[in-house]
């Protein structure tokens, strides 16, 4: 194999990685975006994703991307739920009570996960885990490319609703100004819980699209999937979702680049070693100016 097509088949990796990266990252930023909330417990939602996936395959013997169908429902009703019951109570406190609040979510999940099912790492095994298929000559891991797959639609029905739909424009306006929103009639409490479960739903669906890909764990996990959440939306540009997919990507390609060509046990360091670059010479992000927020 060349050294061309070495490289070609790992920005292909890459981008396939990164693309799940992104929907991690989207859901972040997005709940950022429209309601100006950090939340810590993001990551903790993609892990309750990933076990979803386990729990619908080990009862129900789901393939965990056909579990999709009741994950991303149920998902979005959890977000919701959790809006309405939280973060509406204190969505006029100062900042640091809405960071406060995302932070108890995250150890109840986590604690909750722990106490239900143990510490034990899960996955799933698909028939197709270790089917490559060649494109180009490039081969590529058959998960990696319905994980891809399935990130493509998440995120374009995600587009869809927000240029295509009424409740899309309601929440591209209540991103740019609230009051505003509230003035021509938008309720702004509806779309925040709407925001919080979308949020919500991609972060589970990004769990579901993890699982055959990583073991899931409920202590320390939903830390770094908030972490890489972070990592994400900084390398595009906070507040954007155009540019937490290119976010994604970089940072995809940066690790199985630097995994392949330098040490795979340091890949989760390449990714941390350019946010900080990114922080230090242009800390709006790399499509900041350039990418409308929302």
């Amino acid at each position: 194999m060349t050294d061309w097509v070495i490289l070609l088949q790992n920005l292909a990796n890459g981008v396939l990685m990164g693309g799940v990266y992104a929907l991690v990252g989207v859901g972040l930023t997005l709940v950022f975006g429209v309601m100006r909330t950090i939340n810590f417990a993001h990551g903790d939602f993609v892990v309750l994703g990933m076990y979803a996936a386990v729990l619908f395959n080990a009862l129900l013997g789901f393939d965990p991307y056909l579990s999709l169908v009741i994950a991303v429902p149920v998902g979005f009703l959890t977000g919701m739920l959790v809006e309405r019951l939280v973060l509406a109570r204190i969505v006029d406190a100062p900042p640091e009570s809405a960071l406060l609040a995302t932070l108890g979510i995250s150890l109840i999940i986590g604690n909750a996960i722990l106490l239900t099912v143990g510490g034990e790492p899960r996955s799933v095994q698909v028939a197709y885990a270790s089917t490559t298929t060649s494109i180009g000559g490039v081969h590529v891991s058959m998960v990696l490319l319905v994980a891809g797959a399935a990130t493509v639609a998440a995120i374009a029905g995600l587009y869809a609703l927000l240029h295509r739909t009424e409740i899309g424009r309601a929440i591209r306006a209540t991103a740019e100004n609230r009051l505003g929103a509230e003035l021509v009639g938008i309720d702004t409490r509806t779309i925040h819980a709407i925001v919080f479960g979308l949020g919500t739903m991609l972060a589970v669906v990004a769990g579901v699209t993890l699982i055959p890909l990583l073991f899931a764990t409920p202590t320390n996990m939903g830390a770094v999937f908030t972490l890489k959440a972070f990592v994400v939306t900084v390398l595009g540009g906070l507040g954007s979702v155009g540019a937490a997919i290119a976010g994604g990507i970089v940072l995809g390609v940066v690790e199985v680049l630097g995994a392949s060509y330098l040490a795979s046990e340091y890949r989760e360091a390449y990714g941390l070693a350019a946010f900080l670059l990114i922080l230090l010479f242009r800390p709006e992000g790399l499509f900041g100016r350039t990418v409308k927020r929302v």
